[in-house]
C-alpha cells in the first residue's frame, strides 16, 4: 500500500553556536543540513527543508519555522518525535510538526518575523550564558536607547544597517516594532517586521548600544539612518545574543497554501 506525502510546518529551536548558520553549506555544519539528514532517515530519500529565513553563524532560534514533505504513515503527533530521534545529539529540537496545505511555503507565507537580542549589563564575566548573550560591562542608559530606537520604527531605507554582502534587491524595509527594556542587569531589544536585511538587527543593536554607553546622542541614529551609508553604522553586535523568537502565519495560509509574495 502506498503512503501519502504530507507537508508539515515545523517549529524549531536550536543553539546556533556549533553551526555556520541556518543555510546548508558544503563541508560545514548547518541547521538546515542536519534537518535534511534527519528527514532523509525518516523518509528514506533526500528531503529538502525550506526555512522561513536564514540565521547567521552563532545566531539562535526559539521559534524558527520551516516546511518539508514527509512520506510516512506515522500519526502527526509522532512526526516531531521521529525527527528529534534522528537529530540527536545535535542541539536542534523540533517543537512541533503541523500538517499544512501542500502548497504552503514557510518563507513566502510568513507575515511577521520576531527577533530578540539579549544583553547582560554587568562587569562580571559570563559563567552560565557564554555564547548565548552579549555582556556589556559599561553602564547602559536604556532611556536614551529607547529614544534612539524610536527613529528606526517605520518604513525606511536601511542601507546604513545592511551588511555589504546582503543579497536583498532593495534596502527598503518596514520595521513594525523595536523596543528596549531592562530587568535588573538584563536588557532585551525586541523587533518585528515582515523581513530583515542581512545583519540588520545586529547592526541596529550595536548602534543602540553606542547610544546607551553615552558615546552618541539618540539623534545620531536618525542622522546615520538618513545617510544611507554602511560606513556610518556603529559596531555590529555579536551573533551570540540574537534569537529568532517566532514566525507568524495567517491561518488561511496553513489551510490553503496562500503565497504572499517574496520577502
Amino acid at each position: 500500500m502506498s503512503v501519502e506525502t504530507t507537508r508539515y510546518l515545523l517549529r524549531i529551536e536550536y543553539d546556533g553556536g556549533p553551526f555556520f548558520g541556518w543555510q546548508r553549506q558544503e563541508g560545514q555544519p548547518s541547521v538546515q543540513g542536519n534537518l535534511e539528514t534527519a528527514a532523509e532517515k525518516l523518509n528514506g530519500e533526500p528531503t529538502p527543508v525550506f526555512g522561513a529565513g536564514r540565521t547567521d553563524a552563532g545566531v539562535h532560534a526559539r521559534g524558527q519555522a520551516a516546511h518539508l514533505d514527509i512520506r510516512s504513515d506515522l500519526p502527526q503527533r509522532k512526526i516531531a518525535d521521529a525527527l528529534n530521534y534522528h537529530l540527536r545529539p545535535e542541539p536542534i529540537a523540533i517543537l512541533s510538526a503541523e500538517a499544512v496545505h501542500p502548497e504552503f511555503h514557510a518563507r513566502f507565507a510568513a507575515t511577521t518575523r520576531h527577533y530578540r537580542y539579549r544583553i547582560l549589563n554587568r562587569r562580571a564575566d559570563l559563567a552560565l550564558d557564554a555564547g548565548r548573550i552579549w555582556r556589556v560591562p559599561v553602564a547602559l542608559d536604556v532611556d536614551a536607547m529607547k529614544k534612539a530606537a524610536a527613529y528606526l520604527i517605520g518604513r525606511h531605507d536601511f542601507t546604513t544597517f545592511r551588511d555589504t554582502q546582503c543579497q536583498a534587491e532593495s534596502p527598503i524595509r518596514t520595521l513594525d516594532r523595536l523596543s528596549v527594556s531592562r530587568s535588573g542587569e538584563a536588557i532585551d531589544i525586541t523587533c518585528s517586521a515582515l523581513s530583515f536585511l542581512h545583519k540588520q538587527v545586529r547592526s541596529m543593536v550595536g548602534s543602540l548600544v553606542e547610544v546607551g554607553r553615552g558615546q552618541r546622542h539618540p539623534d545620531w541614529i536618525l542622522d546615520i539612518l538618513s545617510k544611507q551609508d554602511r560606513t556610518a553604522c556603529g559596531p555590529v553586535a555579536p551573533a551570540a545574543g540574537l534569537y529568532l523568537e517566532q514566525v507568524d502565519y495567517p491561518p488561511a495560509a496553513l489551510k490553503k497554501g496562500i503565497h504572499y509574495g517574496e520577502n
